[in-house]
């Protein structure tokens, strides 16, 4: 059982994509000793979950994750069109409202105008589960469970932590006690991600 980690957008460790198109920040990886990129013929779910912000720079293709679900949620910037192989389409432009799909659907993105920073979170199938919920108000974290949040806009408080500002948020594995949080104004938004066993 754990407490909250803190970190900034800022402290991420940044990894350029090997095409050029954008980077990516990882938040945590679980096992923290995941590798961030797959080897070529190695398990394309090494990690058990991983959440990480990513800014894509460009149009171009997302990178295949068999056995991998998938939630994204547009940060910042005008946000992407995202294309699946079978001609459907998705618009990522509202800050804050997830989208999920398979981690071995073929999608390519569409940048709608500048660069989109997007909050990704990867949990394989076979043994994890994730919801991605917007928050405006105020949220009991429950206990035992692992999760991430990350704060779009305003002031948000925790019970016995520090108040976290925009770009500022809290990951945890197996929550040592339920944490309570809540936004100081009603300009808060917040993106909470519960990850569970299966």
């Amino acid at each position: 059982m754990s407490r909250p980690v803190r970190f900034s957008f800022t402290g991420l460790p940044v990894s350029p994509w090997r095409n050029g198109g954008g980077e990516t920040r990882e938040i945590i990886s679980c096992p923290p000793d995941a590798p961030a990129a797959l080897p070529a013929g190695g398990d394309p779910a090494a990690f058990a979950w991983r959440a990480s912000i990513a800014t894509i720079d460009r149009d171009g293709a997302f990178s295949s994750f068999p056995g991998v679900d998938r939630i994204i949620a547009l940060l910042e910037g005008d946000g992407v069109t995202l294309h699946d192989a079978a001609g459907g389409s998705h618009a990522l432009t509202r800050p804050g409202v997830p989208h999920a799909f398979a981690g071995e659907d073929a999608i390519s993105a569409r940048l709608a105008g500048g660069p989109s920073r997007d909050f990704n979170i990867m949990t394989r199938r076979r043994d994890r589960r994730a919801r991605v919920e917007r928050l405006t108000g105020e949220q009991r974290l429950p206990a035992g469970g692992d999760g991430v949040i990350y704060v779009l806009a305003g002031r948000w408080h925790l019970e016995g932590e520090t108040p976290l500002t925009q770009r500022e948020g809290i990951w945890w594995r197996q929550l040592g006690a339920p944490l309570r949080l809540w936004p100081a104004d009603g300009d808060g938004v917040a993106l909470w991600a519960d990850i569970s066993r299966r």
